[in-house]
């Protein structure tokens, strides 16, 4: 990895800095921002702090594809379906010095639902002042450099009030972006799609099983939001058919479909008929009343003017070095909660504690040629390893977490922490519909709770 070090010719200095969303990402790095004594300004476009967990019951003004409106801005931030639980057990999401810890008279379970979470969010924010320096109900228009001095990189932020619809133009030394990854639907792209005059919806607008009430629906992609819309969809449907692209499943979601007798794995969708086909790539067919895509999302930033310095491409958010600097733009702009796949809160931590320190002039990136390279090393690294490239910023490593927390002298995940979630993806594996009720790694739930991370919080 390229080496990062202390800054000797910059004694630490305060910035003016905007931190666009008040998700875990954004709540992190403005409080790791304002530790360093810069100022900090965060603009959410909710009402309040949670990003993504600030459930929005109410999606009927989105679009049910989730098609993005020509100011690029979607009317409902949040995917999060009404019955959602975490899929992690809550010992190993919390930040290093706020233990995600079960509250009497709150959701108490190891894997809460959605609002406990929302709720542990708000509990940050409050204890370490964070709210503060928050403006809510507050949109981010546009982000781009000011012309004025070439040698001091300065950012023009205008956002607009969404009440009032007043639009205020500021100057910022420096922009963090945490604007969060799960609210652009990706969507596949299927012979017919456009076409198809029954009901076609993605994930993202799902709140509640009744709309499909004795209908068939089809659900496109077997992800873990794939299984779960599936299984709380046989209690209501007629029928349910989820598209996966494989058939080699685990038996956990082999289980659930050998109870449910109305749930059906199949193939992809080769194409889609005029008259509520689905025809599948093995030559099967079912009429549909819904399509509900379960594919994901994509990165976007709407508001974004770098002049092709970043770009999207595939959901290639880059180039960035680490995910989270690009080398030509650095250390003004900068990215938090990029990566996906790994546990998510202490690395967006991390990520705030570096660019903090890099702004303060505690730390000093390498050189842009230097990050350019280390981006290209990357992506070829990922290109051999056959990831396609809109894969690029799952990371599922462990190890990386470990060599990223060094660049800023963070810890190292701990072990216990590591287990945990080892053990939890194991059981969903064997028991989908029951594993985050049952489960058997009491020991290693004991030695966490043991552990530094638990017995030093004061509650």
């Amino acid at each position: 990895m390229v080496s990062v070090t202390l800054s000797e010719a910059s004694r630490s200095r305060s910035k003016k800095v905007c931190v666009i969303g008040a998700g875990p990402s954004g709540l992190v790095s403005a409080r790791e921002l304002r530790k360093e004594g810069h100022k900090v300004v965060v603009m959410e476009q909710n009402n309040d702090v949670g990003g993504q967990w600030l459930y929005q019951p109410n999606v009927k003004e989105e679009d049910p594809l989730g098609s993005v409106p020509t100011n690029g801005a979607l009317k409902v931030h949040s995917s999060i379906y009404s019955s959602l639980r975490l899929t992690s057990p809550r010992e190993i999401m919390g930040y290093s010095d706020f233990p995600f810890l079960a509250k009497k008279g709150r959701d108490m379970r190891r894997f809460p639902g959605h609002k406990e979470l929302w709720l542990y969010l708000k509990d940050f924010s409050e204890a370490f002042g964070v709210r503060e320096m928050i403006r809510f109900n507050v949109r981010v228009e546009f982000v781009g450099e000011e012309d004025k001095n070439e040698d001091v990189r300065r950012w023009i932020v205008r956002s607009r009030e969404k009440l009032s619809g007043k639009v205020i133009e500021e100057i910022f030394d420096a922009v963090v972006v945490a604007t969060g990854h799960y609210s652009h639907p990706r969507l596949p792209s299927i012979k017919g799609m456009d076409f198809w005059k029954r009901k076609q919806v993605h994930s993202h607008v799902y709140r509640v099983p009744d709309p499909f009430r004795n209908e068939v629906v089809v659900v496109v992609g077997n992800s873990m939001s794939g299984q779960d819309i599936s299984i709380e969809l046989v209690e209501v449907a007629k029928e349910v058919h989820l598209s996966s692209k494989s058939l080699d499943i685990t038996s956990g979601l082999s289980k659930v479909i050998s109870k449910y007798p109305n749930l059906h794995l199949q193939p992809q969708i080769e194409c889609l008929k005029d008259d509520g086909r689905v025809i599948f790539v093995d030559g099967s067919w079912v009429v549909a009343d819904t399509i509900l895509y379960c594919t994901g999302y994509s990165y976007k930033f709407p508001f974004l003017e770098s002049k092709g310095r970043v770009e999207v491409d595939d959901d290639r958010v880059g180039p960035l070095f680490e995910h989270t600097f690009p080398p030509p733009l650095s250390p003004s702009l900068s990215f938090v909660g990029i990566p996906r796949k790994l546990i998510g809160f202490p690395f967006f931590e991390a990520q705030a504690k570096w660019i903090a320190q890099v702004l303060s002039g505690k730390l000093s990136l390498p050189s842009s040629d230097q990050m350019l390279q280390s981006v290209a090393d990357f992506y070829r690294s990922r290109d051999l390893a056959g990831v396609p490239k809109h894969n690029t910023h799952d990371i599922a490593d462990f190890t990386y977490c470990d060599k990223y927390a060094d660049y800023v002298g963070f810890p190292h995940l701990e072990e216990w922490r590591k287990l945990l979630c080892l053990s939890a993806l194991d059981n969903s594996q064997e028991n989908l519909e029951t594993y985050r009720d049952c489960w058997d790694d009491h020991e290693l739930l004991q030695e966490a709770m043991q552990s530094s991370h638990f017995t030093n919080f004061n509650s």
